[in-house]
């Protein structure tokens, strides 16, 4: 049974940082796809990075410089370093997997940026 289990959102000032973590159950994230998406207040849920297994990465053109996937292996963890983090970056953050052809998401965690 794959379980995602996100953590580490919180209220922070513009320009500060903040680290997700998304523990995984049931997958290995050194071998599954990964990927951290965001859903804003009205919005549609987008994706905000992405790695694979090779360690390839790969970003939304809004976060790019900004974010950085990680991945420890031995905890079976996905990471998400976010710094500079603007209001816009405001929104309910999801980790997630595929197993073809289904997704699996985790329950979000919610990062608000404001002063």
């Amino acid at each position: 049974q794959v379980q995602l289990v996100e953590s580490g959102g919180g209220l922070v000032q513009p320009g500060g940082s903040l680290r997700l973590s998304c523990a995984a159950s049931g997958i290995m994230v050194s071998i599954n796809p990964m990927a951290w998406y965001r859903q804003a207040p009205g919005k549609q849920r987008e994706l905000v990075a992405a790695i694979v297994s090779g360690g390839s990465t790969n970003y939304a053109d809004a976060v790019k410089g900004r974010f950085t996937i990680s991945r420890d292996n031995a905890k079976n963890t996905l990471y998400l370093q976010m710094n500079s983090l603007k209001p816009e970056d405001t929104a309910v953050y999801y980790c997630n997997t595929i197993i073809w052809p289904k997704n699996y998401w985790g329950q979000g965690t919610q990062v608000t940026v404001s002063s």
